[in-house]
């Protein structure tokens, strides 16, 4: 398993992310961030666990993020 987490109320929406892996990651419409896909929300963190197949890809995802939002572990 691997957890992601965001935290998303410092996202600047450069979608690097979502270049990374769109399937995971979308750029809301609402304001312009981009948000984890079935992401929970606790204290303005958004995580979600996803299997092991997932991981090459978020981990470019939390690589590529200019302002360092996104981690991406093992579980």
């Amino acid at each position: 398993m691997v957890r992601i987490t965001q935290q998303r109320v410092k996202c600047i929406g450069c979608n690097a992310c979502v270049e990374a892996d769109a399937y995971r990651w979308r750029m809301s419409r609402k304001d312009g961030k981009c948000t984890l896909v079935h992401g929970l929300e606790k204290k303005d963190f958004y995580t979600v666990l996803v299997g092991d197949d997932e991981y090459e890809s978020n981990r470019r995802a939390a690589l590529n993020c200019p302002v360092n939002i996104i981690r991406v572990e093992r579980v």
